[in-house]
């Protein structure tokens, strides 16, 4: 099996809640995201995504992830999709860095790797566990009585994990955790994830104003330095994210007991290839997982839910449902949530079937 073709379409997903903010006044109302799909000469197609929180929240966006294709797609031409580690040397002897890029067309291969086995990508990834996969629900910055005001609507929703949005004012952010934790029921998570937007003494002072809170504390600061510095003054449980790209500060971090728990994003590694090898190495290392990407659709949030469920349950901190928060579907038979759960398709591959009159007309086209 060849790939003969690989296309890429322009989606825009505008939100339910109109906007979405967070640290630093970063706020995205629509999101860019990049849908590819890999075609092969034995009639399998696979598809994959790619949505970058915007260009201000890791170093990628979205029209780098086309540019990027056309850059690379040229010498995947005539490679067999099924075989991934390969495949991914050698789109990183043929691009150097940028892991966004090639996520979309390593997801597009899972998928069709998972067609031409007939099992489901879960599978795959090392098996499915349980029957579905908890989600945690991120409250967008506002006030701290606006997103106090959001968690009964959420838990009406099923979500017991509340992701809050701080790392403003710190003032403001201590304000926010005490009201939404006021909030929380026998059961709840809370997680203040600050997204890098606290300097170093703003983080050891929120967390030690909220001692007495049961809150997980994710990345507050923007260096891993920081971040540890911090850590070795909090209590809390605490989160890693932004740090975290790649095994190497993975293991770095285990090292110096610098996390609780690690999130770890699809497109941030460059795939389902080598977060699987991320995801395997914190289940042998002991460490619990939120597993996502940075945002997307139904095709993102398929590929999330077979990470997801291919991991052993008690490893699995939370995970996510992206195509919830959007108003515009781009495939049917994508994962939905139901009382706060998801699950992920038992059908060849993702389990997904694009929408093409969604899609519309393709903006990179590489091959004949």
């Amino acid at each position: 099996m060849k790939i003969t073709r690989i296309l890429a379409y322009r989606v825009e997903l505008p939100l339910y809640e109109t906007t979405y903010k967070w640290s630093g006044g970063k706020s995205v109302t629509i999101f860019d995201s990049t849908i590819v799909r890999v075609e092969t000469d034995a009639g399998l197609i696979g598809y994959g995504e790619v949505c970058p929180l915007g260009p201000f929240y890791l170093p990628a966006y979205a029209n780098g992830v086309r540019a990027g294709l056309h850059e690379l797609g040229p010498h995947l031409l005539g490679q067999d999709p099924r075989q991934l580690a390969k495949l991914n040397r050698m789109m990183d002897a043929a691009l150097k860095g940028h892991p966004y890029v090639k996520s979309g067309i390593d997801i597009a291969c899972w998928d069709i790797l998972g067609q031409a086995t007939g099992m489901p990508v879960c599978v795959l990834l090392g098996g499915r566990y349980g029957d579905d996969v908890p989600l945690y629900r991120a409250i967008s910055q506002e006030s701290p009585d606006q997103m106090a005001a959001k968690v009964a609507g959420y838990r009406a929703e099923g979500y017991h994990r509340f992701q809050l949005k701080v790392g403003g004012d710190p003032d403001v952010d201590i304000a926010r955790i005490h009201a939404v934790a006021a909030k929380l029921q026998s059961g709840d998570r809370l997680i203040a994830d600050a997204n890098t937007g606290w300097v170093q003494h703003e983080a050891v002072r929120v967390a030690k104003a909220v001692r007495d809170v049961d809150v997980y504390i994710e990345q507050p600061c923007l260096t891993y330095e920081e971040c540890l510095a911090v850590r070795r003054q909090c209590q809390h449980p605490f989160v890693l994210d932004e740090n975290i790209d790649g095994l190497d500060v993975l293991l770095r971090a285990k090292a110096d007991l610098a996390m609780d728990v690690v999130n770890l994003k699809i497109s941030k590694f460059g795939g389902l290839t080598k977060i699987r090898q991320a995801r395997d190495l914190c289940v042998s290392m002991g460490i619990a997982m939120t597993l996502e990407d940075s945002w997307g659709g139904d095709i993102a949030t398929a590929a999330i839910a077979h990470l997801a469920q291919s991991t052993p349950p008690e490893f699995l901190f939370t995970t996510t449902d992206f195509n919830s928060y959007v108003t515009v579907s781009t495939a049917d038979g994508a994962p939905q949530r139901v009382n706060g759960r998801m699950a992920a398709s038992t059908a060849p591959g993702l389990g997904i079937r694009p929408k093409l009159d969604v899609l519309g007309t393709p903006v990179v086209i590489i091959g004949g």
